[in-house]
């Protein structure tokens, strides 16, 4: 292989790897966060008018979010407010049929952000498999990276 090409082979693979490991850690840290500090609630999955939407494999949600002390003014007469979002973390290739519109999922929401929103424990089966697969391609993409950089600086 030429010098320049496996030098900017190695480059972008190393660079893909090391984001897509940097991804990883911030989406686990930010469902765990959410899951141990966050608000539980339960949301509706949401039937979406658009055709694409359908195509998406998370569902979208819809649930009620109390306003927080600083907004909660009783003369506003406001209890609360619809949140439609799309849960974190959530990346299976087909939507499960348990997500139909109309079924109700439990989640935890950030309080601060209430878009941010993960599905609860009991509700995602195979999370760490599925983080474990992500993990272990930016492993091997950073690794071919690595080599294909120390092959071309020889």
């Amino acid at each position: 292989m030429d010098t320049t090409t496996a030098t900017v082979g190695g480059a972008v693979l190393a660079l893909f790897g090391g984001v897509l490991l940097l991804w990883c850690a911030a989406e686990v840290r930010l469902r765990h966060r959410v899951r141990r500090r966050g608000v539980e609630a339960v949301a509706t999955v949401v039937a979406e008018d658009d055709d694409h939407g359908q195509l998406d494999s998370s569902p979208l949600l819809s649930f009620p979010v109390r306003p927080s002390a600083k907004e909660s003014n009783t003369s506003s007469g406001r209890l609360a407010e619809l949140v439609l979002t799309r849960p974190r973390g959530h990346t299976p290739l087909r939507r499960p049929g348990r997500f139909a519109p109309g079924a109700s999922v439990r989640i935890c929401y950030d309080p601060r952000r209430p878009s941010r929103a993960v599905l609860a424990a009991g509700e995602v089966g195979r999370a760490a498999v599925t983080d474990l697969l992500w993990s272990a391609l930016g492993v091997a993409c950073l690794l071919a990276g690595a080599a294909l950089l120390a092959a071309a600086l020889r």
